[in-house]
């Protein structure tokens, strides 16, 4: 495992021990929450104990800098403003559209490396969970999946009209805290049951825990991830 640091990002590298192909090369573009910067879940990767069949990438981008309302104001890491904790004070249009923007050059980027679209995969937890929804289900080339955690569907109004005709099959793992104080349990089901009404296939996983990341929870990425990096696979 080599971490690598820049300006923009931390990036986790795993090599395989064998020789691979080019072809089962992978990439994580794996974004954190409010408050929160790429070293977050940097620490999560070894406790997932994954042997990839490729070279596989994690790219754990930075927030910019920004005030957040909700905060009084206080310049933080944060990919949209919050005014207050409710579903119409999470709303801003145009931070989102910015951030998912961001994560569409992160993909172009992994593209040019070499990387399959369908093995590239969005992942991010509370804030960074729903620019990952956001960004994949509009992104015009099929991708290797989507993962969320404690988090939910922002701008869901203009979900219908925007998504890709691309990634209508997209694998979504979504993974919600019981007790979540912070993005309550019923916002992150209503997200799901709305994508459920459009069609998409999500596998919601709900555990006995707050705003946070489990043991039970770690195991679950892991083996999902494995399924969507198989060798070969195209999602």
């Amino acid at each position: 495992m080599r971490v690598d640091e820049a300006r923009d990002e931390v990036v986790v590298t795993l090599t395989p021990a064998a020789t691979a192909s080019d072809r089962d090369a992978a990439s994580v573009i794996w974004l954190h929450g409010l408050g929160a910067d790429g070293h977050d879940f940097v620490p999560i990767i070894p406790e997932l104990r994954l042997t990839p069949p490729g070279v596989l990438r994690f790219v754990f981008p930075h927030a910019p800098v920004r005030p957040v309302t909700l905060n009084g104001g206080m310049p933080m890491r944060a990919w949209y403003d919050i005014l207050e904790l409710s579903a119409e004070g999470r709303k801003d249009e145009a931070g989102t559209r910015a951030s998912a923007a961001r994560i569409g050059a992160l993909i172009e980027r992994e593209i040019g490396r070499g990387v399959a679209t369908t093995r590239i995969i969005l992942a991010g937890f509370s804030q960074g969970g729903a620019i990952a929804l956001h960004a994949a289900l509009r992104y015009p080339q099929r991708l290797g999946g989507v993962m969320a955690l404690s988090t939910y569907l922002p701008l869901h109004e203009s979900v219908a009209s925007e998504a890709s005709a691309a990634n209508r099959h997209l694998p979504i793992l979504m993974c919600h805290g019981l007790h979540d104080p912070m993005l309550s349990l019923a916002l992150g089901e209503q997200s799901c049951d709305f994508l459920v009404s459009l069609g998409y296939a999500i596998e919601w996983k709900p555990y006995p825990m707050q705003h946070e990341v489990c043991r039970r929870e770690i195991d679950d990425i892991a083996a999902w991830l494995t399924a969507r990096l198989a060798p070969g696979t195209a999602a």
